[in-house]
């Protein structure tokens, strides 16, 4: 298959999954496409029982379309800077340090607790790790996934200062989060701890985190200033404009080694309207946010439901041993989460007033997705423990969108 029927089939699938969500199961736009490729995907492996041949053309398609290249590279530079778009920025600047702090020491705190805990899991159930690969892990995990989080948040019926926190932080912690990954993959490909360097650790984390911050905001600026230049008058200009600014930005961050996430953030931040000064109030039109919000909602399907056919490679190297890990590392991610969210807000609350059940929420809530499956898959071959890696990395993102996601509404409405 070439890459024209990869496309044309992912969006067939997203509209005829769409349909039946719609019609029948009601679910969360996500969740429910997510459900669907789950339940196909058991399907296809079960006719693979009887016909190997279907499982086979199923594996091989799968492997064709390589997800962490199109995630990590492609479609998670739109799907920021779309959800950031649609963040007020008066607000989002009223709760930044609450959302900052939970973005950068709640990440760090999570990848600790994860990596520790999750090494003697590993050496409880017989496997023998590493310590550096355990913290990769709890790298590519600890983060919450904004696409998941921000189609969630959308449906909840939030105060708006919780909705923004939750919102904010899952942005920001998305760009720290591959920023420690990438920090922790350096020390690995280094020799491991053994040649840890806290200098230049530190000085790659900065550069990552400060280039990232600082091109989004130069590219952000000079793109606001240009849509206010064409003043609504050509709307296709306007989008050409976002268009480009996201995929040279991407690029640029690229060659650069920053962080192309958190420019992402950045540049949606600047080119929104919501909680802009008069100055800017209409800069960018109403015509650029229906694009947007259409390129959102279209790739968050075909997003969803590959996540939820990766089932399909994963199971090949899946063994009884994983999913007893697996059922191990949602306990951790969720006590790992539940530290690093209540942690920074316990000490903050002397500065500073939090909504009722906001450490509830904000654990149950932080919902992992496709980011970390596409971390997970980009891990090298070179690591022999990758696919028990990616094994305990998909249990999580599957209970955490089915389970969390279908459930975190009874827990607001308590």
């Amino acid at each position: 298959m070439d890459i024209l029927d990869l496309i044309s089939l992912l969006i067939f699938l997203s509209a005829a999954f769409t349909l039946v969500n719609i019609t029948y199961l009601k679910l969360p736009h996500t969740i429910g496409l997510m459900a669907i490729a789950l339940v196909m995907s058991i399907v296809i492996l079960l006719l693979g029982l009887i016909f190997p041949s279907v499982s086979d053309l199923a594996i091989h398609i799968m492997e064709e379309f390589d997800f962490k290249e199109v995630l990590l590279n492609v479609m998670l530079s739109f799907l920021l800077f779309a959800g950031a778009m649609s963040i007020n920025l008066r607000m989002l600047l009223q709760e930044k340090w609450p959302i900052l702090i939970l973005a950068t020491i709640g990440v760090l705190v999570s990848t600790f607790i994860v990596g520790t805990l999750m090494y003697y899991a590993f050496t409880f159930v017989g496997f023998e790790i590493t310590l550096v690969h355990c913290y990769l892990f709890g790298a590519l995990i600890s983060p919450t996934d904004p696409i998941a989080v921000l189609a969630l948040v959308k449906k909840a019926n939030l105060s708006k200062n919780l909705e923004i926190k939750i919102a904010g932080e899952s942005l920001f912690n998305d760009g720290i989060g591959v920023v420690v990954f990438l920090t922790i993959m350096g020390i690995d490909e280094r020799g491991g701890a053994d040649s840890f360097d806290a200098l230049e650790v530190a000085g790659l984390f900065v550069q990552e985190v400060i280039g990232g911050l600082g091109i989004g905001a130069v590219f952000g600026y000079m793109g606001l200033k240009l849509l206010d230049f064409i003043d609504n008058d050509h709307v296709e200009l306007e989008v050409l404009v976002t268009l480009s600014m996201v995929l040279v930005c991407a690029r640029l961050s690229e060659m650069l080694h920053v962080s192309g996430p958190l420019a992402m953030v950045i540049m949606g931040l600047f080119v929104g309207n919501e909680g802009r000064g008069d100055e800017f109030a209409s800069a960018t039109g109403e015509y650029v946010y229906k694009f947007w919000h259409l390129l959102d909602e279209s790739l968050n399907a075909i997003l969803f439901i590959l996540v939820g056919f990766e089932m399909i490679v994963i199971s090949q190297s899946f063994v009884l041993d994983y999913f007893a890990l697996g059922l191990m590392s949602i306990s951790i991610v969720l006590a790992a989460r539940f530290i690093g969210v209540a942690l920074p807000i316990g000490i903050m609350k002397r500065f500073r007033h939090f909504e009722k059940n906001t450490v509830a929420i904000l654990t149950w809530g932080g919902l992992r997705g496709g980011l970390s499956v596409a971390m997970a898959l980009s891990l090298p071959d070179s690591i022999a423990e990758k696919d028990l890696i990616l094994s305990c990395t998909y249990c999580v993102v599957v209970f955490s969108i089915l389970v969390q996601g279908l459930t975190i509404g009874k827990l607001i409405k308590s």
